[in-house]
């Protein structure tokens, strides 16, 4: 509902509400035209007070968990398309054995505390390097940045990253974020998870750990993916994305 009509159900609340509020009151014998005492005019400016600050408070809710919905809907979405990928024998990443069973990709609950506005501080003399993988294979890359926030009271950092194979682009559209933390090997796959970002167009950048996910060797060994260097192990835990794949048939450890 719009700011106007919570507006009008306060205005309609009030005046109900006076008729009432004034019998109640003299009948206690709490309302009196003297300079003891309560007077009437005050309690309907009083009234009037209350039934506004509950029409702001209800408004500001509503905003609150219309927000809410949206993200939720926006993260069951990106969940929805990552589990139609793995399930399409074209696109998924699964073994041939795994694919016939695969009945979708396992998610901590999705917790908007752990999508945080970054401050990013752009690299001034970019380099390419060979990032290490699970192979021999050394994709070139070339630290585009860093990412400054708080989670949980502690201040952390993370390199972004951007291939050096997508052109000479100062400003390339997606970036790559490749993150340990305190739940790999339980939770989590033991090797890390990624993170697809949007290159920032100022000096914030969102960080939605929500919509972390595994790399593709974490299903399948022929696979060769990128390591998240030692500067982005996070000292803390990250219950938020990906959780680690469980092979069908078999008992989580």
């Amino acid at each position: 509902m719009t700011a106007v009509l919570y507006f009008f159900l306060a205005w309609a609340a009030w005046l109900l509400g006076i008729p009432f509020i004034n019998i109640i009151l003299r009948n206690l014998g709490l309302v009196k035209r003297s300079k003891i005492g309560f007077s009437a005019e005050l309690i309907v400016i009083f009234w009037g007070l209350i039934c506004l600050a509950v029409a702001g408070g209800l408004y500001l809710a509503s905003g609150r968990t219309s927000q809410l919905d949206s993200y939720q809907k926006e993260i069951s979405l990106f969940r929805e398309e990552l589990n139609n990928e793995f399930a399409d024998p074209a696109l998924s990443p699964l073994t041939d054995e795994d694919i016939i069973h695969f009945t979708g990709l396992d998610f901590f609950p999705v917790s908007p505390g752990y999508r945080v506005e970054a401050r990013f501080v752009m690299n001034p003399d970019p380099e390419v390097f060979e990032m290490e993988t699970t192979t021999s294979r050394r994709p070139l890359y070339v630290k585009y940045g860093e990412a400054y926030f708080n989670i949980g009271g502690r201040d952390l950092i993370l390199e972004v990253y951007r291939s050096a194979t997508d052109g000479k682009d100062p400003a390339p559209q997606h970036l790559f974020l490749p993150f340990k933390d305190l739940t790999n090997g339980l939770e989590t796959y033991g090797g890390g998870r990624f993170l697809d970002l949007e290159a920032p167009a100022g000096e914030t950048i969102i960080i939605d750990f929500n919509k972390a996910y595994n790399p593709y060797c974490a299903y399948n060994h022929k696979y060769s993916c990128p390591v998240p260097p030692a500067v982005n192990h996070l000292n803390i835990e990250i219950p938020a994305g990906e959780k680690k794949f469980q092979e069908p048939g078999r008992e989580a450890h």
